[in-house]
């Protein structure tokens, strides 16, 4: 028999705020944790997802956005991740044309207030979950559990976990569909404002919860969970539904079961609603994919790829204690945890084991507590903690389709709400037992204020690569992506020795990273060191036969190498594997001039331009090669082009001024040098080809004068000693015929 309903906040010593002030401080407690992250740079997957996705350009069609993935690509591509988050791009296309370009700080002000604005909204959501759904005689919601709910909201708003979604840009897709997860919540509450039991209800604000449900599916995939939530608080809260009970019941086939909270009037029509507004949502989605699931790779989730269903089982329930141990005890965090970070449990005898026997003993103390209990009030809590720890986790437990991540903090954002209900509702039975009340509630408190100072610091760490990446070596150093992105790092910033350490580190944890061979073999082909990068592009390609870019790379080395044949062969290998490749049709045209295959060399490099009508490098030599080989008007002709479409780049300038200079083009080519010159002024090369025009046009106090700043800038730039020892006997033969 069901008791008398305890409320939660009877027992518990702790703040107790008016409604708008409770929300104050929520809201100023998470920013002050995440607030240090505003003028942080894009970091990690935010290159991909922001700065090198085109959906974020005025050029590209609205329309497209439906069409692609989270990261640019078509849906419809085999290579596509399927993760369909068009509204989430949209608000980047929004802060990008707001800012005026790739500026980070707009971006991230924006997680920080979504952020804030979910933790305020917590207020109001755990108020329900808590102390229940009751409304006053005028329609107005009451808040039963103002301090537990208070408590409730704090713990999640300074979550350190919560840290990759806020400080790092891409996870605007949780906090999106975090936010319309919890209004669809609210708007389902907001059906029953004036109900009796369930048999009054507004279809309006059942109808709108679906469609929230929606729009927080189309910033990320888990927003259809909340359609599942909606129904478990239906049956638990509104019709007050016995699980067990009604269980027992259904399998005794009790005739009194019309008269369960299941077959009341109203709520089997709602969970109609809900069931068959998922559905359509989800077939929606599946249709858009269009080519079924995506494909990831072993290093992805290798749990996954395991021949035995009992150790992709085990590693499986490991990865979930894990997530569980992040919600607990926020203190090691990573941006990545693939790539051997986790090592495979292949044997019931590793220690790890441990791990998921804690979980599942903790899970079904609770899920029992949460059926069998006879306080109504406590089974109710209880579940619906459940409910929010494991519903909204469910598209990443690998139980329904392959992820491709092991380990994932951004995941368990709104799980998060799960863990605060269950770690609210513990403190106050811890309260209700304690003697001595203040020194528990003094406990809670540190336990906020370290986490207020640990999400300050991991949000310092999300400002930049450096930081962030170097943050992980302690904590996944088994992680091979944590070295190569250490690696990357230090070459991106020209510390090539160190990049070379860490580049090896990654090969060695993992001996078939491509990327990692691949980037190793361009730094020691950059140091000349061209047999061992060789190797490595090759065993790259021979692990991953369609991996263009190393393809490429091959092709340059083959071509240092002088073995023209292959690198030519490596080449038509990359561009067989990406069709539109500019940079490898560049260098295939810098093989095909090496071989004096002219004609060849100027159709790669065409090729190039139409790919990439911005490929400066193409452009110039295709001038230089015309100009070389005396084709003065071809070479103006493609200069003239060239500029049209890159009016601001100043080697173009100068090579076509070069041109127009032997077509005695006088003063067009001096514009075009002084304007190359404005551009980069401590370019030599530029002053010295300036000073010889002055010195053939006649001009020879301007051209003395150029030679001079040329001679300053580079004491040995070849030609301009001569030209100018030259020019100074022209102008002491001429000073002395003055004389005379």
């Amino acid at each position: 028999m069901a008791q008398t309903e305890h409320n939660l906040d009877h027992d518990v010593s702790w703040l107790l705020l008016p409604p708008y002030w409770a929300k104050m401080v929520v809201g100023l407690i998470s920013l002050l944790c995440f607030v240090n992250s505003y003028d942080g740079d894009f970091v990690f997957d935010d290159s991909e997802a922001i700065i090198n996705n085109k959906d974020l350009r005025a050029e590209t069609p609205l329309g497209d956005l439906w069409h692609h993935d989270f990261w640019g690509s078509k849906l419809s591509s085999n290579t596509s991740h399927k993760s369909y988050r068009p509204l989430t791009v949209l608000t980047f296309r929004i802060n990008y044309l707001f800012a005026g370009g790739f500026y980070p700080v707009g971006f991230h002000v924006i997680n920080i207030i979504l952020h804030c604005t979910i933790s305020v909204l917590m207020v109001d959501v755990f108020s329900i979950l808590l102390g229940g759904l009751q409304f006053s005689s005028k329609g107005r919601r009451l808040n039963l559990a103002p301090k537990t709910s208070l408590l409730a909201a704090l713990l999640f708003a300074v979550h350190p976990v919560h840290t990759e979604c806020v400080a790092g840009i891409v996870g605007r897709a949780d906090l999106l569909c975090a936010l319309f997860f919890l209004l669809s919540f609210l708007g389902y509450c907001k059906a029953f404002r004036e109900h009796k039991e369930g048999h009054h209800f507004s279809l309006f604000w059942v109808l709108m919860s679906v469609l929230l449900g929606a729009v927080a599916m189309l910033c990320k995939e888990q927003g259809i969970t909340i359609l599942g939530l909606n129904a478990v608080f239906d049956a638990l809260v509104i019709n007050k539904l016995n699980v067990l009970e009604f269980v027992q019941r259904l399998l005794h086939k009790d005739k009194s079961l019309e008269n369960s909270g299941l077959l009341r009037k109203g709520l089997l029509f709602r969970i109609t609603l809900l069931l068959s507004g998922g559905a359509s949502i989800l077939y929606i989605r599946w249709r858009i994919m269009g080519t079924g699931p995506p494909a990831f790779t072993e290093v992805d989730n290798p749990a996954s790829f395991a021949d035995s269903l009992l150790v992709r089982a085990i590693n499986y329930n490991y990865y979930y204690s894990l997530n569980a141990w992040l919600l607990l005890c926020p203190w090691w965090l990573c941006f990545d945890w693939s790539m051997g970070c986790i090592p495979l449990i292949k044997s019931v005898s590793d220690w790890r084991i441990i791990a998921l026997a804690a979980l599942w003993f903790c899970l079904i103390g609770l899920i029992c507590q949460a059926l069998c209990s006879e306080d109504s009030h406590k089974r109710r809590i209880l579940t619906l903690g459940l409910g929010f720890l494991i519903i909204p986790f469910l598209p990443a437990s690998n139980l329904f389709f392959r992820v491709g991540f092991v380990v994932a903090e951004r995941v368990i954002y709104l799980p998060s709400i799960g863990y605060c209900i269950l770690f609210t509702y513990g403190f106050s039975l811890l309260s209700k037992k304690a003697k001595k009340k203040k020194i528990l509630a003094a406990a809670v408190l540190g336990i906020l204020l370290i986490n207020v100072m640990r999400s300050a610091l991991r949000s310092s760490q999300w400002r930049s690569e450096e930081q962030l990446f170097r943050s992980a070596l302690s904590v996944c150093p088994l992680n091979a992506k944590v070295h190569y992105n250490v690696g990357k790092n230090l070459a991106d910033k020209g510390n090539q020795s160190a990049a070379i350490k860490y580049y090896r580190e990654a090969v060695r944890l993992n001996p078939k990273y491509v990327h990692a061979m691949n980037n190793l073999g361009n730094i020691l082909k950059e140091r000349n060191e061209l047999q061992e990068a060789e190797e490595l592009l090759s065993l790259a390609v021979q692990i991953q036969p369609d991996f263009a870019a190393a393809w490429m790379n091959l092709g340059i080395v083959q071509n240092s190498l002088r073995r023209f044949e292959e690198a030519e062969q490596s080449y038509w290998t990359a561009i067989k594997h990406r069709k539109k490749y500019p940079d490898c049709y560049y260098n295939l045209g810098r093989l095909y001039a090496d071989l004096n295959r002219h004609i060849d060399a100027l159709n790669a490099w065409r090729n190039a331009t139409v790919l990439k009508p911005e490929h400066s490098l193409a452009w110039n030599n295709m001038i230089i090669l015309l100009d070389n080989t005396g084709n003065l008007a071809q070479a103006e002709a493609v200069g003239r082009e060239a500029l049209e479409l890159i009016p601001n780049d100043h080697s173009l300038m100068f090579s076509l001024a070069n041109v127009l200079g032997k077509s005695q083009k006088y003063k067009e080519s001096e514009a075009l040098f002084l304007k190359a010159i404005k551009a980069n002024p401590n370019a030599a090369s530029y002053h010295g080809n300036l000073a010889v025009l002055y010195h053939r046009w006649g001009n020879l106090d301007l051209a003395k004068k150029h030679y001079e700043v040329s001679l300053k800038l580079d004491p040995m730039a070849p030609g301009t000693k001569e030209n100018y020892n030259l020019l100074r006997r022209k102008l002491e033969q001429l000073q002395k015929k003055g004389e005379a």
